[in-house]
C-alpha cells in the first residue's frame, strides 16, 4: 500500500502532466488546426513525465527535462527521416534503443528521462513517412516538454536533503560518538544507514562519473564504516585508562565536526594531514612500547582497543581526503593510499570513458539491460514494420513499459497488462460506439480522463494503468481523426504482440536478471582472499623487508560491478527465495572488508624494531592460510561443489603478548573469520540435509 506522502507525490505528478498534456493538446489542435503537432503536445508531457521517472525536485526535474530537450528533437528528427524504409528504422532503434539504455551507467537522473527519449524516436520513426510534417512534429514536442517544465516549476514536489547534508549530519553523530561519554551504538549505526544509497531519494545520490560525485560516494561509505566501528568498539569491554587512546579519539572527533562544517559552510577545512600525524605518532608510541622490557609493555586488551581506535581513525582519514576532492575537485594533498583515490587526478573525460568502457562487459547488468531493451525494440520494430500494424508503435511501446530484468517478473507484469488492456479495449470500444462522431463530448473528457489514468494507474497498479491510458488514448485519437472501435482492437493485438516480444527477449536473454551475476560473488572472494597472506607478510617484515602493496584496483573494480548487481538483485522478486539461502550481501562486506584491510594495514610502514615474534608470526601465518582455505571452501558452498571440512581455526597465541602490527593484523583477521563464519552458516543445510543449490536457476 502506497504511503501518504508518496500518494500525494503521485497526484502532484498527475496534475502537472494532465495540465501540461492539455495546454498544448487544445490550442494546437481546434485553435491552430495542427493535429500533428497537438498529438506531439500531447504525448511529451506524458513521455516525460510519466514514462520518464525522472528524480529530483521540481527545479531539478525542470532542468533535466530542458536538457532533454535537444536531444528529443534530434531523435524526433531521426525517427522521421529513417521511417523511409522499415530496415531503417529497425537499425535506428537497435543503435538508438542501446544508448538510452546503457545510459544508465551515467547515474539516475539521465537513466530517468531516458524511457523518455525513446519515445521519441518510437511515434516518429512509424509510416507515414512525411518529412514534410517534420517541422510541426518539432514544434509540439517543444511545446509540450516546455510546458511540463514549466509545470515542474509552480507545482514542485518538496526537496530532499542533499547527500552533502545526510553526510554532515552522520559526521556530527561520528563526532559526538568519538568524544568522551560517546552514543548509544544503535544511535551510530542509524546514523550510518541513513547514508545506504538504497535509502537516498534517487536525485540525491552520489551516481555521476565525476571526481565530486565519486569522492562524496567514497566518503559516505568511509561514514558509514566509522560509525560502525565506533558503535563496536563502544560494545567491547572495557579496557584499562590509555591517554594517547583518549588523544586520537579527540582528534577524531574534531576531524568530523571540521569535515561536517566544511560541508554546510565551505568554511577553511581542517589542517591537511593533522590526523595522519597523529596516527603516525600513535603507531610510533605502540611499537616504542610494546618493544620495551616485558614489565612496561602494553596488557594485550589495550593494545586490541588501540587497533579498533586506529582502524577507525583510517576511516575517518578517508572521510576527510575524500570530502576534501568533493569540494576542491581533487585533493590539496597527495591521497595515500593512492590506489584507494585513484580517480582524484584523472581529468572528467578519462573519468566518464573509464565508467563506461568499465561496464562494457557482459559481467555488468547495465550492459545486459541495454542489450536486453534495443533487442526488444529492434525486434518490435521490425515486426510492427513487417506485418503492418496499425499504430505499431504501441508494439513498441509495450516492450518499453512493460518489460523487467528478469522473465519471471516480465511474465507477471504481460499478464497484468494484457487483462487490463482488454478491460480498457472493451470500454473503449463501447464509448466511441456510443459517442460516434461528438468530439466536442471527447474534448471535454479527455482532461478528466487523464487525470484518473495518471493518478489512479500508479496507485492500483498496471492492469488498471493499461486500461486507463487505452481510455486516454481512444478519447485523444477520436478527436483527431474518425475513429471506430476497431481503435480499440488494434490497441489490443499491437499489446498483446509487443508483450510477446518483450517476454521472448526476457527468456532469451539473461532470463534471471541480476543473479547469475551475484551467483559469480564466489570469484570475487577467491580472488580477495590472497589478499590476506600478502598482508600478513607485509606486516610481520621487519625494517627494510617486504615493502610491496598488494594490487587491490582489478579487486575493486570487480567489487563495484557486483555491488551494481546486487542492487538490482534486491529490487527484483525473488521466485526461489526459499531455496537462495545464502547472504550475498555478506560476501560483498568480506571482500570489502579484505580490500581495505590490504591496503590501510601495511601503509603506516612501521615495523617492531626486533621483528614479531615467533608465536605470533605463526600465529598470523596460520591464520591468513586458514582464511584462504575457509574462503575456498564458501566458494565451492556457494557454486554448490562439494567442500571439505573446515580447518580448525587458529587460537591466539599467548605464551607472549603480541606485537602491535600482530596485534593488528589479529583484529583484521578475527573480524573477517566472523564474517566468512557467517556466510558459511547462511548457505550450509540443516543437519541431515543435502547441501543448498546456490547455483543460478
Amino acid at each position: 500500500m502506497i504511503a501518504g506522502p508518496q500518494r500525494a507525490t503521485v497526484l502532484r505528478r498527475a496534475v502537472r502532466v494532465t495540465v501540461a498534456a492539455s495546454v498544448g493538446f487544445y490550442p494546437l489542435l481546434y485553435g491552430a488546426g495542427l493535429p500533428v503537432a497537438a498529438l506531439y503536445a500531447l504525448f511529451a508531457p506524458v513521455a516525460m513525465g510519466l514514462l520518464s521517472v525522472v528524480p529530483g525536485s521540481g527545479p531539478q526535474r525542470a532542468s533535466v527535462m530542458l536538457r532533454g530537450l535537444p536531444p528529443a528533437l534530434v531523435l524526433a528528427t531521426l525517427g522521421t527521416l529513417l521511417a523511409v524504409d522499415t530496415w531503417a528504422a529497425v537499425g535506428g532503434m537497435l543503435l538508438i534503443g542501446f544508448l538510452l539504455a546503457f545510459v544508465a551507467v551515467a547515474g539516475p537522473r539521465p537513466a530517468g528521462i531516458a524511457p523518455g527519449l525513446q519515445l521519441f524516436y518510437i511515434l516518429a520513426c512509424f509510416p507515414p513517412y512525411a518529412p514534410d510534417t517534420l517541422t510541426e512534429r518539432l514544434a509540439g514536442l517543444t511545446a509540450g516538454a516546455l510546458l511540463l517544465a514549466a509545470c515542474e516549476t509552480l507545482l514542485p514536489d518538496p526537496a530532499a536533503p542533499s547527500y552533502r547534508e545526510r553526510l554532515a549530519a552522520a559526521l556530527d553523530e561520528a563526532a559526538r560518538g568519538a568524544a568522551p561519554g560517546g552514543v548509544p551504538p544503535q544511535r551510530l549505526r542509524d546514523a550510518g544507514a541513513t547514508l545506504r544509497l538504497a535509502d537516498v531519494p534517487p536525485a540525491e545520490r552520489p551516481a555521476g562519473a565525476g571526481r565530486a560525485d565519486r569522492a562524496l560516494e567514497q566518503a559516505g561509505r568511509s561514514a558509514r564504516r566509522l560509525l560502525d566501528q565506533l558503535a563496536t568498539l563502544a560494545e567491547a569491554p572495557p579496557a584499562p585508562a590509555d591517554p594517547e587512546t583518549a588523544a586520537l579519539l579527540g582528534r577524531v572527533a574534531e576531524l568530523c565536526t571540521a569535515c561536517a562544517r566544511f560541508l554546510r559552510t565551505g568554511s577553511r577545512p581542517p589542517p591537511a594531514g593533522a590526523l595522519e600525524k597523529a596516527m603516525r605518532g600513535f603507531q610510533a608510541d605502540r611499537v616504542r612500547l610494546a618493544s620495551g622490557p616485558p614489565g612496561e609493555r602494553l596488557p594485550v586488551d589495550v593494545l586490541r582497543r588501540q587497533s579498533r581506535v586506529l582502524a577507525l581513525a583510517e576511516s575517518a582519514r578517508m572521510v576527510e581526503i575524500t570530502v576534501d576532492i568533493a569540494t576542491h575537485g581533487g585533493p590539496t594533498e597527495p591521497a595515500a593510499p593512492r590506489e584507494l583515490f585513484w580517480y582524484a587526478e584523472l581529468s572528467t573525460p578519462r573519468l566518464w570513458a573509464r565508467r563506461v568502457l568499465g561496464n562494457v562487459t557482459f559481467r555488468s547488468v547495465l550492459f545486459q539491460n541495454a542489450v536486453r531493451t534495443a533487442l526488444g525494440l529492434a525486434a518490435a520494430r521490425a515486426v510492427a514494420g513487417s506485418l503492418d500494424l496499425a499504430h505499431g508503435f504501441w508494439v513498441l511501446l509495450a516492450v518499453l513499459t512493460l518489460g523487467r530484468t528478469t522473465a519471471g517478473a516480465t511474465w507477471r507484469a504481460v499478464r497484468l497488462a494484457v487483462a487490463g488492456n482488454a478491460v480498457g479495449a472493451l470500454v473503449a470500444g463501447a464509448l466511441v460506439i456510443g459517442l460516434g462522431r461528438h468530439t466536442d463530448v471527447y474534448a471535454a473528457l479527455l482532461a478528466p480522463v487523464m487525470l484518473a489514468a495518471f493518478a489512479l494507474g500508479p496507485l492500483l497498479g498496471i492492469a488498471y494503468a493499461q486500461a486507463l491510458f487505452t481510455l486516454v488514448v481512444a478519447t485523444a485519437f477520436a478527436q483527431i481523426a474518425p475513429v471506430t472501435w476497431r481503435l480499440s482492437e488494434a490497441r489490443m493485438i499491437d499489446v498483446v504482440t509487443g508483450s510477446l516480444i518483450g517476454l521472448l527477449c526476457g527468456l532469451l536473454a539473461w532470463p534471471a536478471g541480476a543473479r547469475r551475476e551475484v551467483h559469480r560473488a564466489p570469484g570475487l572472494l577467491r580472488s580477495c582472499a590472497p589478499l590476506v597472506p600478502v598482508t600478513a607478510e607485509a606486516l610481520l617484515a621487519p625494517p627494510g623487508g617486504f615493502r610491496t602493496a598488494p594490487e587491490t584496483l582489478p579487486g575493486v573494480h570487480r567489487l563495484r560491478l557486483a555491488e551494481a548487481a546486487y542492487a538490482q538483485f534486491r529490487a527484483e522478486t525473488q521466485v526461489d527465495a526459499e531455496r537462495d539461502r545464502a547472504d550475498w550481501h555478506a560476501v560483498l562486506i568480506a571482500a570489502n572488508h579484505m580490500l581495505l584491510g590490504a591496503q590501510w594495514l601495511p601503509r603506516f610502514g612501521l615495523r617492531p624494531a626486533s621483528g614479531a615474534t615467533d608465536a605470533s608470526a605463526a600465529w598470523a601465518r596460520g591464520t591468513a592460510s586458514g582464511l584462504v582455505a575457509q574462503t575456498d571452501r564458501i566458494a565451492r558452498l556457494l557454486t554448490a561443489e562439494r567442500a571439505g571440512p573446515a580447518p580448525a581455526p587458529e587460537n591466539t597465541p599467548d605464551r607472549d603478548p603480541p606485537s602491535p602490527l600482530s596485534v593488528d593484523l589479529e583484529v583484521w583477521m578475527t573480524s573477517l573469520a566472523q564474517q566468512l563464519a557467517r556466510i558459511e552458516t547462511s548457505v550450509m543445510p540443516p543437519p541431515g540435509t543435502d547441501l543448498p543449490d546456490a547455483r543460478p536457476r
